[in-house]
């Protein structure tokens, strides 16, 4: 854990790129995939990614609610597979399904 408090991210091996589009020239911000009150459980958890700032993270991500639910179905397959998680499980930890 970082003194941000983040394990390393379990959806992502490449922290100089974008997780979206694959991009490195532009300034990069961590997204959690579960913000509010899941953000602690997100950083802890490794369910963060990079994303390139404007076109990607707030243009992108936080603009397109769809994109955004997109993300959290991927989180959720690669949280059950790593931590073995069922489904009951995973919803128990973060309020819903959504595969």
């Amino acid at each position: 854990m970082d003194a941000n408090g983040y394990n390393p991210s379990i959806l992502q091996q490449d922290m100089t790129v974008c997780y979206r589009c694959g991009r490195s020239s532009e300034k990069l911000d961590r997204h959690e995939v579960w913000g509010g009150s899941r953000r602690r459980k997100s950083k802890e958890l490794g369910l963060w990614i990079m994303l390139c700032h404007d076109t990607c993270h707030l243009n992108g991500i936080h603009a397109h609610a769809d994109e955004a639910e997109q993300l959290k179905a991927q989180a959720q397959a690669i949280a059950m597979t790593v931590y073995g998680w069922t489904t009951s499980e995973f919803i128990k930890a973060f309020g819903k399904n959504y595969l």
